[in-house]
């Protein structure tokens, strides 16, 4: 089951610019940051009520936002939902027909157990399972 939106990230070039844009000038909560090697990006992390934004760079051209950024630039790069099981939700998915990145969950930012869900299932959207 989905509970909330859990954050939304955002993929960008330069971190240390958009941390002081996100925290000077909107005025958002910092939280910090955190190197995420599996996934080979640094992510500042800032909240906004029950939600977070992550802003992502990446440690290195060839991961996934890296990618992302050569392909698109800078901009929204996915919507990650809370939810209580993310392998019950992975097998919901898979038998409603949607796509899946992860076939099974893997650890993201804080340990937490996530999976992503393929863009083409949702309207071009790139959509994260977390479980916390």
């Amino acid at each position: 089951m989905i509970n909330k939106i859990a954050h939304i990230a955002i993929a960008v070039n330069d971190l240390d610019k958009e941390v002081e844009r996100y925290r000077d000038i909107l005025g958002l909560d910092y939280l910090g940051m955190e190197i995420v090697e599996e996934q080979k990006v640094k992510v500042a992390f800032f909240k906004v009520g029950e939600t977070h934004i992550e802003i992502t760079a990446p440690t290195e051209e060839d991961s996934p936002v890296g990618k992302f950024l050569k392909k698109r630039g800078s901009g929204i790069h996915h919507i990650a939902y809370e939810v209580d099981d993310v392998e019950k939700q992975i097998k919901q998915f898979k038998e409603k027909g949607i796509r899946m990145i992860d076939e099974f969950p893997r650890f993201g930012a804080g340990q937490a157990k996530i999976a992503f869900v393929h863009p083409e299932g949702f309207s071009g959207v790139l959509i994260e399972l977390k479980e916390k």
